[in-house]
């Protein structure tokens, strides 16, 4: 990044981001996430600081595993998933869009990854273009 962003524009710009994010340092322990008012994610403050895999459901483990050494061998960069989730029992599913980012410094060296989600339903409506305001 070009500049140098001050702490209170920093703040607010990773709350205006337009999906939730999780970062995880390079000994899969979870340093922070934004705090989304609208946040489908919810997980207590206390997770701060605790292993990656303890947020995550048991099934998903084993995938979980295998991306966390890709990233930290370098075998990848980046991964997609989506999954269909409803967010109320009396509601209709929502696509969501998960996403893991490797973070690394100048010499390539892993520091941990940023872990997205997204609902993508809205977006995956789009047809044509729109290119004025409302």
């Amino acid at each position: 990044m070009k500049g140098k962003l001050p702490e209170n524009v920093l703040e607010v710009f990773l709350e205006t981001l337009p999906f939730e994010f999780t970062v995880i340092d390079e000994n899969d322990r979870v340093l922070g996430w934004n705090n989304h008012e609208a946040r489908i994610l919810q997980r207590p403050e206390e997770v701060i600081g605790e292993d990656l895999r303890s947020c995550h459901p048991e099934k998903s483990l084993p995938k979980i595993e295998q991306l966390l050494k890709e990233l930290k061998e370098g075998k990848r960069d980046t991964a997609r998933f989506w999954i269909d989730l409803s967010l109320d029992p009396e509601s209709e599913k929502q696509k969501f869009l998960v996403e893991y980012y490797a973070l690394r410094d100048s010499n390539g060296k892993y520091m941990g990854c940023l872990e997205t989600f997204r609902n993508i339903t809205e977006i995956q409506k789009l047809t044509g273009e729109k290119r004025t305001l409302d």
